[in-house]
């Protein structure tokens, strides 16, 4: 499955980007898609078996969706967002 991580630092997202990277999951840094966040403008889009790689949830993350044919499915969100 394909996902977008977007976070609320450009740090955030190369920091989730080299886990993803550790981890095998093929991962790249994008600008994140308007109708998601305009928070720090960059996000991180992934292959998976799941949203996470990790059990914990990556630092400064906004939101992890998952990208359907039609649009996204928000699969966890900051609880400040």
């Amino acid at each position: 499955m394909t996902y977008i991580a977007t976070f609320y630092s450009h740090f955030g997202a190369m920091k989730f980007k080299k886990k993803c990277d550790k981890c095998g999951w093929p991962a790249t840094l994008m600008p994140v898609p308007r109708t998601l966040s305009s928070s720090c403008g960059t996000c991180v889009r992934y292959e998976g078996d799941t949203f996470c790689p990790t059990e914990e949830m990556p630092d400064e993350a906004e939101q992890i969706v998952r990208v359907l044919d039609d649009g996204y499915e928000v699969c966890w969100m900051a609880e400040d967002s």
